[in-house]
């Protein structure tokens, strides 16, 4: 049985006075086909995806997102894996 991964990255809020905690857990031992599970900040925007729509997400948001211009500094980091 393989433990869950996390993988988290704080976004900062336009006011700059606080951030958005962003995290996705990877647990390929669900016994349903949603492996994936996102969740952006404290409220209701969370969903558990099967691999086939995290990588549908990925290619989407990437392509979204990159026409918005350069990526910001905060995202210029590597996201260490943890399994809590």
């Amino acid at each position: 049985m393989t433990a869950p991964t996390f993988y988290r990255l704080r976004a900062p809020h336009p006011d700059g006075a606080s951030s958005t905690a962003v995290s996705v857990r990877v647990d390929p031992d669900r016994p349903d086909p949603y492996p994936v599970y996102l969740a952006v900040g404290g409220g209701r925007r969370r969903m558990h995806l099967t691999p086939d729509e995290a990588w549908a997400l990925w290619r989407c948001l990437s392509e979204a997102v990159a026409s918005l211009g350069d990526p910001p500094d905060h995202i210029r980091t590597r996201v260490t894996p943890d399994r809590r």
